[in-house]
């Protein structure tokens, strides 16, 4: 099973399959990415509510683009820009639940999600961009606000994914922020 903060590789185009990812991106915990740029060691981690809205902002312009375009996917194996639109809106969705787990319970096992059978169940390429906009804008809102309520001690609570990756509110604040910025880097090729 993959996990949500793998980047989704994609459809087969020969069967709508998605070819899941099976990356462990926890390494971007330790050094920046040489794709989209992201240092994210050095994110001080009270500013990833900012960079949660700033994130949503660059998403709805690209939402508000040519509909066929966003289904249109760019190669086999690579998501439309819309299905990358769904999984950020989801991953923003996901990590709230996660971050108030973190912040509710003491040291919770955070419930398996597969991403990709997530994007085939929820017809990622056939969703409304508009309505997925409106999503996507207010599960930022919600996650960047339940970020900024965090402060002190908080940071260093913890939480652990089923594969043995274990995060504090900070770590995984950082680890956060790197799966949107991503792919935004994915669909408009611009570097952080």
């Amino acid at each position: 099973m993959s996990t949500p903060e793998s980047t989704p590789i994609a459809v087969d185009a020969a069967d709508d399959g998605i070819v899941p990812d099976t990356k462990d991106w926890t390494w971007v915990l330790e050094r920046p990415c040489a794709d989209c740029g992201l240092d994210t060691p050095r994110v001080v981690r009270e500013d990833v509510a900012g960079m949660v809205r700033a994130n949503a902002q660059g998403w709805l312009t690209v939402l508000a683009g040519d509909v066929d375009g966003l289904r249109r996917r760019p190669a086999p194996g690579v998501w439309s820009d819309l299905e990358y639109a769904c999984h950020v809106r989801d991953v923003f969705r996901l990590f709230d639940v996660r971050l108030n787990l973190m912040l509710d319970q003491d040291g919770p096992l955070f419930p398996n999600w597969d991403q990709d059978e997530t994007a085939v169940a929820e017809r990622y390429g056939e969703q409304d961009p508009r309505v997925v906009a409106g999503e996507l804008a207010a599960a930022a809102e919600t996650l960047a606000a339940a970020f900024e309520r965090v402060a002190g001690e908080q940071w260093e609570r913890t939480g652990s994914r089923s594969d043995g990756a274990r995060f504090t509110v900070e770590s995984f604040s950082r680890y956060l922020i790197h799966d949107p910025v991503h792919h935004l880097f994915d669909v408009t090729g611009e570097r952080v």
